[in-house]
């Protein structure tokens, strides 16, 4: 299928490894020039050179040295992509997680810096892209947000409180922009092989993957693949839609 996207430019945070990697990696096969951020400039350099041997159409991959974590972090990369791109008629939102905890074991002190990684930065990075989507009339935003949005998960009230929060903001934007052009989507991953994933079982994700319907983990490419169609031409009329990419992992109906 041609997505329609080829030409367009795309910012993709938090994108020198895992999802985010997967899903540059999916945008440049496509011919969409990219920029991509991460902490470390070592990480970022490999990650370009991977993507540039991965690029079709003549797409063109940038790196940015960029921390997300903070407002003046997220909204600095998407100026950064801006600039070096001509424009960002993309964005693919990311941020690692914060610490795990209960009620009981959280300090109120530890939510702020919580709802800044994973709440503020989405919402400063589409601040700093989505006005210039609207007035060129074409835009799309697709967040990486978690599963545990639709089921909340034990040990993990930092995350599960602010990327809810992130949700009703992108929801509320998607209704806000669709006249504009402009489509706003979250993606909710379960469990895939990221490096993240694979050093907490060393190195062996099978056991893991054996408990899910699907049997397996997914693949950063494939779930890429999705939030690739997201952003295409023919997914024009999603918008607002929170998809989850779990293999069947999440058992609600809704």
């Amino acid at each position: 299928m041609d997505l329609g996207i080829t030409g367009r430019r795309a910012a993709v945070a938090a994108a020198s490894a895992g999802l985010g990697l997967g899903c540059a990696r999916a945008l440049v096969r496509e011919g969409v020039h990219v920029a991509i951020c991460g902490r470390e400039a070592g990480r970022v350099d490999a990650a370009v050179a991977g993507l540039q041997a991965d690029a079709r159409g003549g797409a063109a991959v940038t790196g940015v040295v960029a921390d997300v974590s903070t407002v003046a972090g997220a909204t600095g990369f998407v100026t950064d992509a801006a600039a070096a791109l001509g424009g960002v008629d993309i964005l693919v939102t990311n941020a690692g997680g914060p610490p795990p905890g209960t009620f009981a074991s959280t300090d109120l002190d530890a939510y702020a810096p919580a709802l800044e990684l994973n709440l503020l930065s989405t919402v400063a990075m589409c601040q700093a892209a989505v006005p210039a989507m609207a007035e060129r009339g074409w835009g799309r935003v697709v967040a990486i947000t978690s599963i545990t949005v639709r089921q909340p998960a034990a040990m993990l009230i930092l995350s599960n409180t602010a990327r809810a929060g992130a949700t009703a903001f992108l929801k509320t934007l998607a209704t806000e922009v669709a006249p504009r052009g402009v489509t706003v989507n979250s993606v909710q991953p379960g469990l895939h092989a990221t490096d993240r994933l694979l050093q907490l079982h060393g190195g062996d994700v099978s056991g893991v993957g054996a408990t899910l319907p699907a049997g397996r983990v997914g693949d950063p490419d494939d779930f890429g693949a999705a939030v690739a169609f997201l952003c295409s031409q023919p997914a024009g009329f999603i918008t607002g839609a929170a998809l989850q990419i779990d293999g069947g992992a999440y058992p609600g109906l809704l």
